[in-house]
């Protein structure tokens, strides 16, 4: 079922990313309900809410129509989440004390779940020991903040304050929403492709962007887990929350994942490990007068292969193929004595390699079943569901 979302925006500069909040909330399917403060109106119209958001937009806690509902109390009712973005100070200090003198804190007094607070106001306001005060006693009531981004401010004075970007923003929301049955559990997650150096300025890598294992990462994090990342190269921001381990080459993520693993409760295998390295590599750049005509390699080690699994751990690898898909898979299943193997069909130019989205076949030793193409979010979370 759709989660219902009800939106209190107040007044401030940073309003014009809260439409963008809107819009990102509505192509996830959440349901959503505004309201606007007198001061919020004076930004932004509610119709721009009204048109992008598809919804509702409520201003005044009298106007002219039905009064049949009780307004406040019906919206409070109804939602799911209350979130207040761009949350001002002065929005903030009246909902601490108790005070209801518009539609928006109202409904919030009505409220009795947590409210989640996106702060935004400039520096000096958020520093002054009142404001301060109100946001250390509305999260010991068991309220949300989150916190204020640092950088340039509509005043022109650099510092905290700015509000969350809208992709952290809807972050949060899903979070708030995530299931957390991974709690107290370890996750050790691979990313990226590694790289092995020719010389200090050419390697051979692969295509890897890294963002199968940060979607497990970021999803395991939101499910409850502590997770850690080992990091080849990426072309995307590791999630916050998740510690990450940073390395080049096969070697040097063979040896971290040996370093860490007996603490962890499950491996996800997701960075594609370069299966050679170069054995006459040199520690100066190759220059056309070298001679340098031939490249030779050598095996990188089997990282799996080299680890020894306890009874309790669970171990999932990724097989990227493009030929004989399922046999070779269940072949890298079975000698590398893993509990289930990702399969990828990376021939294919729109899912995989770079892409938001995949399709896969997730095998075990007794079961089969295939995902279609998805979000690599959402299959990352149908491989944390095996393990929860």
């Amino acid at each position: 079922m759709n989660k219902n979302i009800l939106l209190g925006v107040t007044g401030g500069v940073a309003i014009y990313k809260v439409v963008d909040v809107v819009s990102r909330l509505k192509k996830l399917g959440y349901n959503i309900k505004i309201i606007m403060t007198d001061s919020a109106c004076e930004f932004v119209s509610p119709m721009t809410f009204e048109t992008i958001g598809k919804c509702d937009v409520k201003t005044k806690m009298f106007h002219e129509g039905s009064h049949k509902i009780v307004e406040h109390i019906d919206l409070a009712s109804w939602a799911d989440l209350f979130l207040i973005a761009p949350a001002s100070a002065n929005t903030m200090a009246k909902i601490n004390h108790g005070i209801a003198d518009n539609l928006l804190t109202s409904c919030a007094l009505a409220y009795d779940k947590k409210i989640m607070f996106c702060v935004s106001m400039n520096t000096n306001m958020l520093n002054n020991p009142a404001t301060q005060k109100n946001i250390r006693e509305l999260e010991e009531k068991g309220h949300i903040m989150v916190s204020s981004n640092s950088g340039l401010l509509a005043c022109n004075v650099v510092g905290d304050g700015r509000l969350k970007e809208p992709w952290e923003i809807v972050e949060e929301v899903e979070k708030y929403f995530c299931k957390k049955d991974l709690t107290g559990k370890k996750i050790l997650v691979t990313a990226g492709g590694t790289v092995e150096r020719i010389d200090p300025v050419r390697y051979i890598g692969n295509d890897s962007s890294g963002k199968m294992g940060y979607s497990i990462a970021k999803k395991a994090y939101m499910r409850g887990a502590e997770v850690t990342v080992i990091s080849a190269k990426t072309s995307v921001e590791c999630p916050d929350g998740v510690e990450n381990i940073k390395v080049e080459s096969a070697d040097e993520m063979q040896k971290e994942i040996s370093n860490r693993i007996e603490k962890f409760d499950y491996l996800i295998m997701a960075a594609a490990v370069s299966d050679f390295k170069v054995a006459n590599k040199r520690d100066k750049k190759i220059k056309k007068s070298d001679n340098f005509n031939t490249l030779e390699l050598k095996e990188n080690p089997d990282i799996l292969k080299s680890l020894h699994k306890n009874e309790n751990q669970i171990f999932i690898g990724f097989a990227a193929e493009t030929n004989n898909l399922i046999e070779n898979a269940k072949k890298k299943l079975s000698e590398k004595n893993l509990d289930y193997i990702v399969l990828n069909d990376v021939s294919k130019s729109d899912i995989g390699f770079n892409s938001d989205y995949n399709k896969v076949t997730i095998i075990g030793k007794e079961d089969i079943f295939e995902i279609e193409k998805e979000s690599k979010l959402n299959i990352a979370d149908k491989i944390l569901d095996l393990i929860k």
